[in-house]
């Protein structure tokens, strides 16, 4: 159950106020239609995360358990001082919504901007560190649903009460522990 609800905590909490949340208001306040715009995040995330899951297992199987612990431990540390930094969304991203369908911007969309993205990163991470990566890719997939379905259906009313600082410092710590528990060999029993 770990490999399941520290993904999707983590997401969860590193998702608010990331990029792809903004978007999501976007989406939302543009075109009014929820239930795409849901189905279009579900879709993107699924196939984002779940390349980065079978990323996340084909680097558990080519790298020294040594090594492996040593990447994943800093990786982690990364992500949490990434989560500190503030996302903006660009303007390529909001122009591709305008040639599709409300679900096929929704997926185009949140396809590209989750590309190298810091939860895209740390799906990698969390697969890579537990030995489960499907429950890895549904627990941040889920994560991803938690932060944004709120936004989509509540848009600017939400994000003007929730205290981006405290999450984003929260998503990190959590992130800094994962980091911290990995160095010290947390993942022992997984052979890394």
């Amino acid at each position: 159950m770990e490999s399941l609800l520290i993904p999707t905590a983590v997401v969860a909490l590193a998702e608010i106020g990331d990029k792809t949340q903004l978007l999501a208001f976007l989406l939302a306040a543009r075109f009014k239609k929820p239930l795409p715009i849901v189905l279009g995040i579900l879709a993107a995330t699924l196939v984002n995360h779940g390349l980065a899951g079978a990323l996340g297992a084909w680097i558990t199987s080519a790298l020294d358990p040594a090594v492996l612990r040593w990447v994943l431990g800093l990786s982690f540390l990364a992500m949490a001082a990434w989560t500190l930094v503030p996302d903006a969304i660009e303007d390529e991203e909001t122009r591709i919504a305008g040639r599709f369908g409300v679900f096929g911007a929704t997926l185009v969309t949140f396809f590209l901007a989750e590309m190298g993205d810091k939860t895209q990163v740390a799906t990698v991470a969390m697969a890579a560190h537990y030995a489960s990566p499907l429950l890895v890719v549904i627990g941040t997939t889920a994560g991803m649903l938690i932060a944004d379905v709120p936004a989509v259906l509540l848009g600017d009313k939400l994000a003007n009460r929730i205290p981006m600082r405290l999450v984003h410092a929260l998503a990190a710590v959590l992130f800094a522990l994962l980091g911290i528990a990995t160095l010290l060999g947390a993942g022992a029993r997984f052979g890394f």
